[in-house]
């Protein structure tokens, strides 16, 4: 039933040229290959909505009607849970995904502001969250419901330039949410308007288009404004409307936006919560926000990411592979690409393809990768020849090409992952593998075995389907 995953399915609008922004049309491109399933409405929001996103995860993205305990809504899941889906979804091979990444935040582009936006045909101002909208609750032990889709929007309150971030929102109240803000672009923001006294003004978005997803997680200097990058993704400017209430700029044709604020000098009890290493997030006093105003398109689609899924993870790992590149290639010009592995919740575990060119030279670009993020926990060196986004091949090169007398390299007492429950709150060590062909090697020592014209065969050419096995196989 699942369609293959080509780059050659592409949305209508790609062929003309101008790739698509649209949730709806990369949705319903899905169901025209397939890779969409519908649950037959009742199917509860608690767990019920997350476990079926798990077990078609990677293979086909979900719709949810009518979910118990939201009757009114329906529920999106698992739209981007494939790297060759988010690149088929910006209208790219997955080759350019990362050149074409790098492009965009390198040559971002103004937003366009409209007056009428679909994310505002409804107004709802007498406000209970969970009767409202359909909010799942994902695993066995979080705190209840949670928004784990929304792209929240603030301003800088000393510069006036937009931030676009995901953090995960706990319903704490009909009106309330809980926020884990990590000491990024939006705590910078928050702490600045709390020293004036002020609360800080957001907008969150659910239901954004791949783009706008992707782009929200940029790695980006302060003050750049990530939906200026999602316009460059969708190569045309992106359409945006003001909130209502607040002076912010939200994607015009996104689901449901919710209008608040962050409050000054406020912390209440957050967690735990299922977070991307797939264990529990601790529960603690974290941020709040209180929900003023909610707007929505007619019968809108609630987009829930499951915390640990491949949705989660790629849409993380992408940005991070982006921006490791970028740094590790300005030292090492002939790295030639890099991959934050799914088995490593896609980042911890970096591999690196590279072309080595002097002795002790693979040592520094484990040194450089560790530096370019301190998430990174392992990091594994391969030849040209071996396909990074293969974990066999990786681990074929450590069994082939690596020597742990002299190919590895242990850094103790280093910052990592807190989430990381192997850490002390983050507090670890980080290990480099050299698994490319020693430099100095005669060159059959490491020749690959291969077999002329394999990669020519046509397999429906030359396989007889309609042999009888029977008669083949007679004594």
């Amino acid at each position: 039933m699942n369609a293959p995953d080509t780059p050659g399915h592409q949305p209508e609008s790609t062929k003309t040229g101008r790739r698509d922004m649209g949730l709806r049309t990369w949705l319903r491109h899905l169901a025209a290959t397939q890779r969409l399933a519908v649950a037959r409405p009742g199917m509860p929001l608690e767990f019920g909505v997350a476990g079926l996103a798990n077990r078609l995860d990677g293979t086909r993205a979900l719709i949810v009607p009518r979910p118990r305990g939201g009757e009114n809504g329906t529920v999106v899941s698992g739209l981007l849970s494939r790297r060759e889906w988010m690149a088929e979804a910006l209208g790219i091979e997955p080759e350019a995904l990362l050149p074409e990444f790098q492009r965009a935040a390198a040559c971002p582009i103004p937003s366009i502001e409209v007056t009428k936006a679909p994310c505002q045909d409804l107004v709802h101002e007498d406000i209970d969250l969970t009767r409202l909208l359909p909010i799942p609750t994902h695993n066995e032990h979080d705190s209840g419901a949670y928004i784990t889709a929304g792209l929240m929007i603030c301003r800088d309150p000393r510069t006036g330039v937009q931030n676009v971030s995901i953090h995960r929102l706990q319903v704490s109240g009909p009106r309330e949410l809980g926020a884990l803000l990590l000491p990024r672009h939006t705590l910078s923001y928050f702490t600045a308007a709390e020293e004036a006294g002020n609360d800080l003004e957001v907008a969150i978005v659910i239901g954004a288009s791949p783009a706008c997803m992707l782009a929200s997680q940029a790695i980006v200097p302060m003050d750049v404004d990530e939906l200026e990058i999602a316009g460059a993704l969708g190569g045309a400017p992106l359409e945006v409307a003001r909130c209502l209430g607040k002076d912010i700029l939200v994607p015009a044709e996104s689901e449901i936006v919710i209008e608040g604020r962050l409050l000054a000098n406020t912390l209440r009890p957050e967690g735990p919560f299922g977070e991307f290493p797939q264990y529990y997030g601790p529960r603690a006093d974290r941020h709040v926000i209180e929900v003023d105003c909610v707007t929505t398109r007619q019968s809108p689609l609630f987009h829930t990411i499951v915390g640990g899924g491949l949705e989660h993870l790629i849409l993380g790992g992408i940005p991070r592979e982006a921006t490791i590149l970028n740094t590790v290639q300005a030292m090492f010009p002939n790295v030639r690409n890099v991959h934050l592995a799914p088995g490593g919740t896609c980042r911890y575990h970096l591999y690196v393809q590279m072309k080595p060119r002097h002795p002790g030279e693979v040592k520094n670009v484990i040194l450089g990768a560790f530096a370019a993020h301190y998430d990174i926990k392992h990091v594994v060196v391969v030849d040209e020849d071996v396909d990074i986004f293969d974990a066999e091949m990786v681990e074929w090169a450590i069994a082939t090409r690596f020597q742990a007398d002299k190919d590895l390299i242990v850094i103790s007492g280093s910052q990592g992952s807190k989430l990381d429950p192997s850490t002390d709150e983050g507090f670890g060590a980080k290990m480099g593998i050299d698994a490319t062909a020693a430099i100095d090697a005669p060159p059959f020592r490491f020749k690959r075995i291969s077999v002329p014209g394999e990669k020519e065969i046509d397999i429906d050419n030359v396989l007889d389907v309609d042999a009888k096995i029977g008669d083949l196989l007679r004594d």
